[in-house]
């Protein structure tokens, strides 16, 4: 059966109620239909892998190395995983009846949930524009995908993307800033899945409530990394770095700060130190491998953390007319430092000493639950009980990052840190809605459930209870 063409959408109005109206045509409750849509945008990413690169190297200096593993490659890896699964993912599942429903049938069955709002966050602009619209193809829905403005090379690249795979009816484009999230958020969306900092979830919550649409919300935190006494140092100093200061630390993933033993400390900030050399050389600033801030306001932000937040080991400086800022390493870091007020979400490291392991998680649990805790140790009691005692959204042993590129952990946070699950079939599930079916024979009639209600009636309800 042909498409129809949808017409030029002037405002964010006639743009949803286009997509409802496309909807109800039941198009995209076809699996079939949804497996084609998914390999379209897979090769879309493919034909504009060169766009979407030079676009995240203007916006964030990405590497191309970090750029194709955690944004092309990282979407690619979510489409595959739900072009093998998605039949299975959408059979029906059948569950028992009570005898006096016999003879009769049920079932539960995963529908779309109809039109949905993804709004993209700046750090990972492809990943997590595109990651969710994953699931949400997957899971048989039209949306509205809004980039971040703050990466605006990359906003365009996506936009382009997606004007070339879609129909607007379909999958449509809403780019700009402020005026435009607000004129989307006022919309009738079936769901909105939103990334980015805790101030504008409120927000997006706040207009939300307004229509009873439900919402999820990928947020961060400063993500613990402990290290044990059983650790193996250097290989954890290497890690940590690594996760630390990929894309600059502009990862909601990235450890926030790490705690040593006391007595260990030197060992690790001349472990993390020489790392930070290895990788990015004497001079990070002339490597081709380190990214840069995203714009004026962070780089101002995160230098305001550095002043009274212990002692700079290496790094500490900028030069704003390339947005960069060097991977720093801070050590003697107290709770109470500027550092450790907030998310840092960039290249600064705080290190602070602990005497007593059970004194380091109280500290943990005394601050919002973070998106990921990280610990290195290999006494499995050790990490084992660091799980039990902790509360993230993720729990990652002896590595960084990595948990998010299984498609079949479901990634998301927890309290402050956010709500819902995607990924994989958390995803599909998450824009989806569990519908139950139940299918009764005609006869035989049970006529006791009738009224006029008398005492033979109870008593045979009694019985039936027992």
């Amino acid at each position: 059966m042909p498409q129809p063409i949808a017409p030029s959408a002037t405002s964010p109005q006639e743009l949803v109620k286009t997509q409802h109206d496309f909807f109800k045509l039941g198009y995209t409750r076809d699996v079939d239909y949804r497996l084609r849509r998914l390999q379209d945008l897979r090769r879309a990413i493919e034909e504009q892998q060169d766009q979407l690169l030079r676009a995240l190297q203007v916006d964030l200096g990405k590497p191309p190395f970090e750029a194709v593993l955690a944004e092309l490659e990282f979407c690619l890896l979510e489409i595959d995983h739900a072009l093998k699964h998605l039949r299975s993912w959408t059979k029906p599942r059948s569950v028992g009846l009570p005898f006096t429903l016999w003879p009769g049938r049920a079932k539960v069955q995963r529908e779309p949930l109809g039109v949905v709002l993804i709004m993209g966050a700046w750090n990972y602009p492809v990943q997590l524009t595109l990651g969710p619209l994953v699931g949400a193809i997957a899971a048989g829905n039209c949306a509205v995908i809004k980039p971040s403005e703050v990466a605006p090379q990359s906003s365009r690249a996506i936009a382009d993307l997606i004007r070339r795979a879609f129909d607007p009816m379909y999958v449509a484009v809403a780019e700009g800033g402020i005026q435009v999230s607000q004129a989307l958020l006022e919309e009738p969306f079936d769901h909105i899945f939103y990334t980015g900092g805790p101030t504008v979830a409120k927000v997006v919550m706040a207009y939300a409530a307004q229509r009873l649409t439900p919402v999820t919300l990928e947020l961060g935190g400063k993500n613990p990394c402990i290290l044990d006494r059983s650790a193996d140092f250097p290989i954890a100093a290497r890690r940590i770095v690594w996760g630390k200061f990929f894309n600059a630390g502009q990862s909601c993933l990235a450890p926030d700060y790490v705690l040593v033993p006391r007595d260990r400390e030197a060992e690790f900030l001349a472990l993390a130190q020489e790392a930070i050399t290895d990788f990015f050389g004497p001079t990070p600033s002339l490597s081709p491998d380190f990214a840069r801030i995203a714009n004026d306001y962070h780089l101002e932000r995160l230098l305001r953390l550095i002043p009274g937040s212990g002692q700079v080991v290496i790094g500490g400086d900028a030069d704003p007319r390339q947005r960069y800022l060097a991977p720093t390493l801070l050590a003697a870091v107290q709770w109470s430092d500027p550092v450790m007020q907030e998310e840092i979400f960039g290249p600064i490291l705080p290190v602070l000493a602990y005497d007593h392991l059970d004194g380091a998680i109280a500290q943990i649990n005394a601050r919002p639950h973070p998106l990921a805790c990280y610990v290195f140790a290999n006494d499995r009691t050790i990490s084992r009980a660091i799980g039990r005692e902790t509360t993230s959204g993720s729990l990652c042993v002896n590595d960084l990052l990595v948990q998010a590129t299984v498609p079949d952990l479901p990634f998301g946070g927890v309290g402050a840190s956010g709500m819902g699950r995607y990924h994989g079939r958390a995803g599909f599930e998450l824009f989806s809605y569990q519908r139950s079916h139940l299918w009764r024979s005609a006869k035989p009639e049970f006529p006791m459930r009738y009224p006029p209600y008398d005492d033979n009636k109870l008593s045979w309800l009694s019985r039936l209870r027992s």
